[in-house]
C-alpha cells in the first residue's frame, strides 16, 4: 500500500526510488482495486464506461446527421443553381450577351437560361399543379444533374417545336403516365376569344422520366424545351434568368457579390444559400440541439465520477491522513483525486473515441448486416427516399467532443478532491 511505504520511509527518498511524482503515483496506485474495495473499483469501472458510452453515441449520432445533410443537400443542389442572375423586371432579353460577360469570370463554370411558371398538367382525369421549366438540354447538363438522373428517355429528346416534357417520377405516377402519353397543360395566362378568355393549353408528349431522390422535385417539376416553353409563357425571345454553376458551391456568396457589383443595378444576383437559406438553418438548429441533448449525456456519465471519488476519499481517509502527517499539502492531496479522475476521464474518452470513429465508419455496412439478419428494412424505399444510413466523419467534431468530455471530466473531480484535501489528521487518527 502507498500510504503504508511512504510511513516508513521518507517521502523525498521515496519519489526518488519510484523516478516519478508522488500525487501521479499515489493517484494512479488508487485505480487499482484490493479485494476489500472490489465495490470501488466496479463503480470506476462503471463511469468510464458510461463516458465511453456517451462519448461514442455523440460521435455516432452526429456522424450520422452529418451524412444525411450531406446526401440530401447533395440531391437538393443537384437540381438548384448555384447561383441565378436576372433583370429588374423578372426577366432576360439580352440573355445571349449577358452569357458571353459571364464567361469573363473564371469561377462561373457553366450558364444554362431557362424560362419557368406554374401551371396545371391534366392527363384523363388527374390534374396536378406543376413548376414547368423550358431548358436547353444540351446547356442545362453544365448547371444540374437532371440529364444524369433519367430513369427513361433524355434530356436531349426535348426537341424544338415537338412539345415533349420530361416528368418527375412522382409526377409521373400520381398522372399515370409514361413515356409515349399525351398530356395537357394549361398555362395561367388567357386569351381572348369571342366567347370570352381561356386559359392557354397545349398537348404535350412525355419523352422522359427522372429521378433525384427529393421528393420536392420529383413531384412537382417538369422540363419542356425553352422554345416550347418561351411560345407557351408569351416570352417571345426573352428568359426567366440564367443558371450558374461555380467551381465551388461554398464560395457562392463571395462570388455572388463579386458578380453583383459588376453587374449592377441592371441585374440581379441570388445564389443557392439564399434560396434554401430556411433549409439549412433548421439543419443547423436541429444539429446543435441534438448535440446539446447528447453532451447531456456526456455530462451525466462524468459527472458520476464525483460518487466514485467520493467513496474512494471515504475509503482512504486514514491514508490522507498519514500522508498529511509525513508532510504533504493538502494541494498534494488535492492533486492525487484530481489526478485519478483525470484517468477515469481520459480513459473513458479515449474507449469512446475509438467506438465512436469505428462505428461511424462502419454503421451502414453494420444496419444493412442487421436488416438481413432480421429480415426487416429500418428504411424503407417505398417510405424514406434514402433508404441506406449515410454517415460522414468530421474529424473537428471528434476532437471538439473528445475536449468536451475530457473537461467536465476534469471538472467533476474538484469537489472530491477538494472534500480530501480538507480531512484534518488529527481527528482522522484519534480512533486509530
Amino acid at each position: 500500500m502507498a500510504c503504508a511505504l511512504i510511513a516508513k520511509q521518507n517521502p523525498i527518498n521515496f519519489i526518488d526510488s519510484m523516478f516519478k511524482p508522488l500525487i501521479f503515483y499515489i493517484g494512479l496506485r488508487y485505480t487499482r482495486a484490493k479485494r476489500r474495495t472490489q465495490f470501488i473499483s466496479f463503480v470506476t469501472l462503471a463511469s468510464i464506461l458510461g463516458i465511453a458510452l456517451s462519448v461514442t453515441a455523440l460521435i455516432t449520432v452526429l456522424s450520422v446527421m452529418n451524412g444525411f445533410v450531406k446526401e440530401i443537400s447533395t440531391r437538393m443542389l443537384s437540381m438548384t443553381a448555384h447561383a441565378t442572375i436576372t433583370g429588374r423586371f423578372g426577366q432576360l432579353d439580352d440573355w445571349p450577351a449577358l452569357v458571353q460577360k459571364l464567361k469573363n469570370y473564371p469561377d462561373v463554370l457553366g450558364v444554362a437560361p431557362f424560362i419557368n411558371g406554374q401551371v396545371m398538367i391534366n392527363a384523363d382525369r388527374r390534374v396536378s399543379g406543376t413548376m414547368l421549366t423550358g431548358v436547353l438540354p444540351e446547356k442545362e447538363a453544365d448547371v444540374s444533374d437532371v440529364a444524369a438522373n433519367m430513369m427513361s428517355g433524355k434530356l436531349t429528346d426535348l426537341v424544338s417545336g415537338q412539345y415533349g416534357i420530361v416528368l418527375g417520377n412522382e409526377l409521373a405516377a400520381y398522372l399515370g403516365v409514361t413515356a409515349g402519353d399525351k398530356i395537357t397543360v394549361i398555362s395561367p395566362q388567357v386569351t381572348p376569344t369571342p366567347a370570352g378568355v381561356v386559359p392557354r393549353m397545349r398537348r404535350f408528349t412525355v419523352v422522359g422520366v427522372f429521378q433525384v431522390g427529393m421528393y420536392e422535385y420529383d413531384r412537382n417539376m417538369a422540363f419542356v424545351h425553352i422554345d416550347d416553353a418561351a411560345k407557351l409563357f408569351r416570352m417571345d425571345h426573352a428568359v426567366s434568368a440564367l443558371r450558374l454553376k461555380f467551381d465551388d458551391l461554398l464560395d457562392a456568396p463571395e462570388i455572388t457579390q463579386t458578380l453583383s457589383a459588376g453587374f449592377y443595378p441592371d441585374y440581379r444576383v441570388s445564389d443557392w444559400t439564399v434560396a434554401h437559406d430556411n433549409f439549412f438553418q433548421a439543419i443547423k438548429m436541429e444539429k446543435r440541439v441534438m448535440s446539446i441533448i447528447l453532451l447531456l449525456m456526456v455530462a451525466v456519465a462524468a459527472f458520476n465520477i464525483i460518487s466514485t471519488l467520493i467513496m474512494v476519499v471515504t475509503d482512504k481517509r486514514g491514508d490522507i491522513a498519514i500522508l498529511k502527517t509525513q508532510g504533504l499539502t493538502s494541494g498534494s492531496v488535492m492533486g492525487i483525486f484530481m489526478v485519478l479522475g483525470t484517468v477515469i476521464g481520459v480513459f473513458g474518452t479515449v474507449l469512446g473515441v475509438v467506438g465512436g470513429v469505428s462505428l461511424a465508419l462502419n454503421v451502414a455496412d453494420l444496419v444493412k448486416n442487421i436488416e438481413e439478419a432480421l429480415h426487416i428494412k429500418f428504411l424503407s424505399a417505398q417510405v424514406y427516399y434514402i433508404s441506406e444510413l449515410p454517415s460522414e466523419l468530421i474529424w473537428s467534431d471528434v476532437y471538439g467532443i473528445a475536449g468536451m468530455a475530457f473537461l467536465l471530466s476534469l471538472l467533476a473531480t474538484i469537489y472530491p478532491a477538494w472534500q480530501a484535501a480538507k480531512i484534518n489528521p488529527a481527528e482522522v487518527l484519534r480512533y486509530e
